[in-house]
């Protein structure tokens, strides 16, 4: 089945025009994605590696997230994605939205993505993670420090706020939802 994308406007509002992905996007032009921030008790964060079969960032450590699909909202978006890359079933109550961070020029010829940060409290085993073949190949809980290594030695994508999250919850997501 082909992924179709609701186009947003710098504001995130809904154009009115869907594409298929893959398909060109313009100047102006923006589309939906979510990154999954999940937090533990213990002061860890859920991350996992991605597939050596993508195309993008082969065998890089990351957190959960993806495109929204044509009519889905931001947290749908974020259950969906950790249900499908991880087979954990969040509740959406335990989660925020922290931030949304624009990524400029990211679909030729001129498209942008909005990407919505969310941050959720959930603990589990790690042997309850159900990895999905061709997405994800790993899965780790890990502290703050361990990610800022990764990130500092290249082998972690998408992590421009960590600083930010481990800044307001420097050992429980408790403090993330007293702020929000």
């Amino acid at each position: 089945m082909n992924e179709l994308w609701d186009i947003l406007d710098i504001n995130g509002d809904k154009t009115g025009r869907v594409i298929e992905r893959g398909q060109p996007m313009y100047d102006g032009e923006y589309h939906l994605s979510v990154h999954v921030w999940i937090h533990n008790r213990k002061g860890e964060w859920l991350i996992s590696k991605r597939s050596p079969e993508k195309k993008t960032s082969p065998n890089m450590w990351e957190v959960c997230g993806g495109a929204a699909f044509a009519g889905e909202d931001s947290l749908t978006t974020a259950l969906r994605e950790t249900k499908e890359e991880l087979g954990l079933a969040l509740d959406p109550d335990k989660g925020r939205l922290f931030t949304t961070v624009v990524h400029q020029n990211q679909h030729p010829p001129g498209g942008s993505c909005m990407a919505d940060v969310w941050i959720f409290s959930h603990d589990c085993p790690i042997e309850d993670i159900i990895l999905q073949p061709g997405e994800t190949c790993e899965a780790r809980w890990e502290n703050a420090g361990a990610i800022r290594a990764m990130i500092t030695s290249g082998d972690f994508v998408n992590a421009t706020i960590f600083g930010e999250l481990v800044a307001i919850s420097p050992n429980s997501t408790t403090d993330i939802y007293r702020q929000a």
